[in-house]
This record gives structure tokens, sequence and C-alpha cells, in this order.
């Protein structure tokens, strides 16, 4: 069996048109949900990037792996899954990024620039494309195709007629380059190079990681002006900021981050939106190429997994980019086809990022590592129920930046949270400021904190000793689960699903 693990940057969950959004675009994404299974209810673990994509490819919530920001070395003792494909014969190759950063411990020369990047590679993989923000073999690309292309990728986005058209906002100019030049186009142009040099008839796992829809918001023609900003509904959100800041004193600080404020203005905000789903569209127009090779290759033997890191709040509670608590940040798209797999299966439990790696194991056959926190997806995949699913989504976020800190007034080491959100309610226990609650039936867009709510007490409680229990039971098990007895060591519990089975060996003491 052929995997193919396709990641987008920053992917909102309900920014698919099969989902019902009323201007998303999305027809190769629908296409490939119709062919296998969609996940409705698909949460990643964390924020920003680099500790997204550590709970992504290690299995690991973050209170495991310690990923806690973008430079966050990633412990090498952790296994992950490029290098458990690769024990099961594959050679995993990456096109993209994945934000990882090397264990100093690994590395004897103080000058190695590893230790001078977030923008590392996962050990296991084999690079086949390399492309961080600075995107130099993009730009490359770009001038052998004769287009001009500054030293800088910044200066790239930023090199636009910003006249603006009439109902138009600050976002709107297109990119000077094509949209069969950009970014995504670059990477399924390589992908498709690299699997037509494939030896005959031998599997193989590639992870084909976009950039887009991240900022900058910038898109090319046809795609930004592809949906009129008058069509796209306005963010969640109170009616001014200073409301929005009094439900809990972190989103107060927030609006002061600039990188994290949303526009001003009513028509800037409805384009930036416009233009984050005109970029998602063509990328999705990308993946439409890249289905149409495998198509006519080898569609019939390929797993594709398609998902994101974390989400975008596009305005919703007067921010933009991904942090805090809110759903928007955290609830991503998962789509999964190929062998083993039924067609048009929707899936409303709760699935999350540390779910794919035991799912991409499972589908080849090869051994899920005890590190895992996620559980095989595979009884979904098959249109089943499985028994003990977990009843909510869990993530956390830790914001141990300086400047943040200096915002909010909390050390660096209480500055992070942890979440619990399931289909009623959601509550948010902080380190070092105040827990938030809030009721998901009676408020979708958790506008209204309830946490010092009398009336919501004993709910609150409830959330609060459930998000508890799952920091206790989901705290690193790969010794716990073995002891030392007369014939060696041996596990004497193996996880099966969310449960363990005791099998203790002949002669254990019971």
């Amino acid at each position: 069996m052929n995997v193919l693990l396709i990641t987008l940057d920053q992917w909102r969950g309900d920014s698919l048109s099969c989902g019902g959004h009323p201007v998303a675009r999305t027809p190769n994404v629908d296409r490939l949900a119709t062919r296998g299974a969609r996940f409705t209810r698909h949460y990643s673990q964390a924020a920003p990037c680099g500790p997204a994509r550590a709970s992504l490819l290690t299995g690991m919530y973050q209170h495991n792996h310690r990923v806690v920001a973008n430079g966050t070395p990633l412990d090498d003792r952790f296994t992950n899954l490029a290098r458990e494909l690769a024990a099961a014969g594959y050679r995993p190759t990456l096109f993209g990024y994945t934000d990882t950063t090397v264990d100093p411990r690994t590395v004897p020369d103080p000058d190695d620039p590893r230790l001078r990047t977030y923008e590392g590679v996962l050990p296991g993989f084999e690079v086949e494309v390399q492309l961080p923000e600075a995107a130099d073999e993009w730009l490359n690309w770009l001038r052998a195709a004769g287009y001009p292309a500054p030293e800088r990728v910044d200066e790239l986005y930023r090199d636009r007629d910003t006249t603006n058209a009439a109902g138009r906002g600050a976002t709107w100019a297109p990119v000077r380059y094509p949209a069969d030049r950009t970014e995504a186009a670059f990477l399924v142009e390589r992908f498709i190079e690299w699997h037509r040099g494939l030896p005959d008839g031998s599997p193989w796992f590639a992870h084909v990681s976009f950039l887009r829809p991240h900022p900058p918001y910038v898109a090319p023609a046809p795609f930004h002006d592809l949906i009129d900003p008058a069509t796209v509904p306005m963010p969640v959100r109170h009616a001014d900021r200073a409301a929005e800041g009094a439900e809990h004193p972190l989103i107060a600080g927030a609006m002061f981050v600039d990188d994290a404020r949303a526009p001003d203005s009513d028509l800037d905000t409805r384009q930036l939106r416009a233009t984050y789903w005109g970029m998602l569209a063509e990328v999705d127009e990308k993946l439409g190429l890249l289905l149409d090779h495998l198509d006519a290759t080898d569609a019939a033997d390929t797993l594709v997994v398609l998902t994101s890191d974390h989400g975008e709040q596009l305005g919703d509670h007067w921010l933009i980019e991904k942090l805090a608590y809110f759903e928007s940040s955290y609830h991503i798209p998962l789509v999964i086809a190929g062998p083993g797999v039924e067609e048009g299966v929707v899936v409303d439990h709760f699935t999350e990022n540390v779910d794919v790696m035991p799912t991409i194991l499972t589908a080849v056959g090869a051994t899920v590592p005890a590190q895992c926190d996620g559980r095989p997806l595979q009884p979904f995949l098959g249109g089943g129920d499985p028994p003990n699913w977990r009843d909510a989504a869990h993530w956390e976020w830790d914001w141990r930046d300086p400047a943040a800190t200096a915002l909010t007034g909390v050390p660096l080491e209480s500055s992070n949270l942890a979440v619990i959100r399931d289909a009623h309610g959601k509550y948010v226990q902080f380190a070092g400021m105040p827990a938030a609650f809030y009721d998901l039936d009676a408020d979708p867009g958790e506008l209204h904190n309830l946490a010092t709510d009398p009336a919501a007490a004993a709910q609150m409680l409830d959330y609060a000793q459930r998000l508890a229990a799952w920091l206790i039971t989901s705290n690193d098990n790969t010794l716990a689960r073995l002891i030392a007895t007369s014939e060696g060591i041996v596990e004497v519990a193996t996880r099966d699903g969310s449960m363990y089975r005791v099998d203790p060996p002949p002669g254990f003491p019971r």
C-alpha cells in the first residue's frame, strides 16, 4: 500500500463546501471525501505550527512531547511517523516542511545551522523538496520560468498593485505571479515528477505539506476576486473589542498584539475572509491536479490522508491567526480515502490529530508504538462505530513568549492552558489565569464565559474533573506498561482502544 499524507497550514474545520459552508469552494476536497471518510469533529492538539505538527507526526499530546513553541526541540528519544514507516520498509519523502527543531543533544557542532531554526526536518524523512517560509526553491522555480522574483519571499508577496476595486478591501489586490506558479503548484509539480520516477510496484510514502492558506493574506488572480466580500458572513464576535476582552484577560491582552488583531473595518474583515477562502480554493485546484495524477496511476493502492496542523480565527472574537482556545483555531478538517475505506462515510465522533499516525501505521500493517496517545481510526473507515471511543476533544496552548506574557502579567511557566470540549460544553483550565467555561448548546459561538456564574458552578466542576482525569490518564505510559519478572521485563498492560487489557504472564500474582 502507498500512503500520501497531505497537510494544509491554518485550515479551518468549517472551510469545506461539502460541509455546507456558504462561500468556501473546495470541489477536489469534496471529491476525495465522497470516495472515503470525512470527519466532522476533528481537532488539532496544539498551536502554532511546530507544536501542532509534533502531535500530528508523533501521535502524542503536547504535555508528553513538550514541544511548546516554534523552536522548541523535539526530544530525539521519541519515534515518529517517518521513522516507523522507514522501519516498515518505506522511504518516507517530504515535500514542504515539518517545522521540527533538532534535539541539541544530538548535534555536537555548536555551529550547526540546524540549531538556529525552527524549520528543521523531522528525523526519518528524506527531503525531496524543502519549502520553509523563505521558500528559496520556489523562488528559483519562478525565476527559471521567466518570472522576476526578489531575493526575499516577503518582498514577492508585497509586490502588488494595491489599488482596490469598489467594494473590495485591503487584502484584495492579487500577487503578480500567475496561479500556475504558486507554492502549491510548485509542490504538486515536484511531487508528480518524483512519483513518475519511482520504480514500478514499489510502495511509497510521501508527506506533501502545503503552506497555504497560511498568511500573508494574498492570492493570485482569479482567486483574489473569486469571492465577493459582500457575500461573506461576518465573524462570530462581540460588538466591539472592549466587550470581547471583558470575557477573559487572555483575550483582552491579545487585542494588543498586532499580528493577532483583526482589521478595524467591516469591509477589510470581510475581504480578509474572502481572500482566505480564495487562497484555499487555489490550493484545492492544485489538489485536483495531484488527484488526477493519482487516478491515472496508482490511486487504487494509495491511502490519502488530508488534514491541517491547526485553524485560523479569521476575525472571530476580533482575532486573526491561531491562538487562545477557540473553536476556530483548533477545529480542522480530516478526510481519508483509499484502500480499506468505505465511500461516503461521515464521522461525527470526536477525533484528534494524534489519531493520524496510529491510523496510517495500522493501514500498512505496522505496530503502533506505545508512545502514541491516539487510536487507529480503522473502525470508522469501515463504516463502524467502535466502543469506548472518546466523548470529547482535548487540546493545549502554551504562549510562553516574553512579549505575550508582558501583556498578561503571567510568568512564563504559567503561560499555558488545557481544554476539554464535548458536544455540549467547553472548559479551559489555565495555569496562571482564571478558568473559562462555555455552554455550547446555548452559546455555540463561545461569546459568554460562565466561569463566574454560580448557576454553572456544578457543571463546570464536572468538566474540570474530567479534564484532570484526562491529563492523568494520558501521561506518557511507555514504560508504565512494563514490569520486571523472573522471566525478564514483560508488558502487562497493552493499549486496547481507550482501555487497557491486563494480561499477566504465567505465575504472575494477581
